[in-house]
């Protein structure tokens, strides 16, 4: 079962940093509650969202984005597939 936890939006967030994403909070006028800025590696959220709608945003993001699994550890690569196989189940 996946979890809605701060843990695991730490987690993400170590995730997209490896990934060489810059993950950015900010206010705006996002249709979906957040942007992507895919020349520039930037991922900007929505900062008045709660952790579950900021995760459910990565998840949204996450299969759109060009990531490297050879620029992620071994352990972020396994939580990359968990989150991929999370998204496919919602």
């Amino acid at each position: 079962m996946f979890k809605y936890t701060t843990t695991t939006l730490a987690k993400i967030e170590d995730l997209m940093k490896e990934a060489a994403y810059n993950v950015r909070y900010e206010k705006g006028n996002f249709k979906a509650g957040y942007c992507v800025l895919k020349d520039k590696r930037i991922v900007v959220i929505n900062k008045f969202f709660n952790t579950e709608s900021r995760i459910n945003s990565f998840l949204d993001i996450i299969p759109t984005l060009d990531i490297n699994d050879g620029t992620l550890s071994e352990k972020n690569i396994q939580f990359l597939k968990y989150l991929k196989e999370a998204n496919r189940n919602n």
